[in-house]
């Protein structure tokens, strides 16, 4: 389903579930103008209407458990990345938790979103933002880049939705027949600034370390001088600007 103008693709998804009215996993809801799209810890995301992809899919991982949601976030990630990968080569990676970068630009991000019932996943909304054909940006979105700024020309934005979904869908595929640890290892090997030397912050202090591995739950263990901390989103940032 395509909209013309929403406020957020997530945030209508999930209004037509809790309507109570069947709608069928898979189900993808596009947005040409989206103009109160969110993304991680509270952001705002900024696209100017037309030219990028925002939509959200709906899956249903009941074969998940709360603990393991983190999985969902690597499918998508993951989908996200090889349907690029062709295009945009070597350049391409996913930053820890799951936002889409080319060199150290953002060219991505994503907004998961788990409704629960008991210990399980009832369904997973999957709200994604992609900057495609876009040339100008906030000031405020300074390490913003996307597709035609990298390439320098335009591309179809329904082609690409094509290959995202069909690449989110195999991943999650293997999932479903338990190769969790394939998903594991994929996402690992795409990870921005893995074993690479680097400044953070967290709780204030600076520090340089190692991303060494994210744990099952989803945790980015970094070492640091030898020991290994992990940190949840919003106990770390990468000085990366």
């Amino acid at each position: 389903m395509t909209l013309k103008q929403v406020d957020s693709t997530n945030t209508f998804l999930k209004n037509i579930l809790s309507n109570s009215k069947p709608v069928p996993e898979g189900t993808v809801i596009m947005a040409e103008d989206q103009f109160a799209g969110r993304g991680q810890r509270e952001n705002v995301w900024h696209a100017e209407p037309g030219k990028n992809l925002t939509f959200s899919i709906l899956l249903r991982p009941n074969f998940i458990d709360a603990a393991g949601q983190y999985d969902v976030t690597r499918a998508a990630s993951l989908g996200v990345y090889d349907a690029l990968q062709p295009l945009l080569g070597d350049g391409l990676k996913i930053k820890w938790p799951n936002d889409i970068y080319y060199q150290d630009k953002k060219l991505g991000g994503m907004l998961i979103e788990n409704i629960l019932q008991g210990s399980q996943i009832k369904n997973s909304v999957i709200g994604i933002g992609l900057n495609v054909n876009q040339d100008n940006f906030h000031d405020n979105a300074h390490n913003a880049t996307s597709i035609r700024k990298i390439l320098q020309r335009d591309y179809d934005l329904k082609n690409i939705l094509a290959e995202i979904c069909n690449h989110i869908e195999a991943y999650y595929l293997h999932l479903k027949a338990g190769r969790f640890d394939f998903v594991r290892n994929a996402y690992l090997s795409r990870l921005y600034w893995l074993n690479e030397e680097r400044q953070y912050r967290s709780n204030g202090q600076v520090f340089t370390g190692r991303i060494k591995c994210v744990t099952n739950a989803g945790m980015l263990v970094i070492d640091k001088d030898g020991e290994e901390a992990a940190f949840n989103l919003k106990e770390i940032e990468f000085l990366n600007k």
